[in-house]
């Protein structure tokens, strides 16, 4: 195995990895992002209804989609 994985795989293994893994990539941004209140209730509207192309054309809405994948630029073009 190569030097360098096998020594991330040791530093990943030890109980102190995810705190120091949080100190460089902190997962709690800066300041709490508020969410207009009516996009929200159609998303729970939707959602509610187990209706998924509204759900996902009101979640494309958002300023920041809640899932990272590089398919939501796409379906924001689309």
């Amino acid at each position: 195995m190569n030097y360098w994985t096998e020594l991330s795989i040791e530093y990943a293994s030890q109980k102190s990895y995810l705190d120091d893994l949080f100190q460089v990539y902190p997962t709690i941004p800066e300041e709490i992002r508020e969410i207009n209140q009516e996009r929200w209730a159609n998303i729970e509207k939707a959602f509610d209804k187990k209706n998924n192309d509204l759900l996902i054309r009101e979640l494309l809405k958002l300023d920041l989609f809640p899932i990272k994948d590089s398919y939501i630029a796409y379906l924001k073009r689309d």
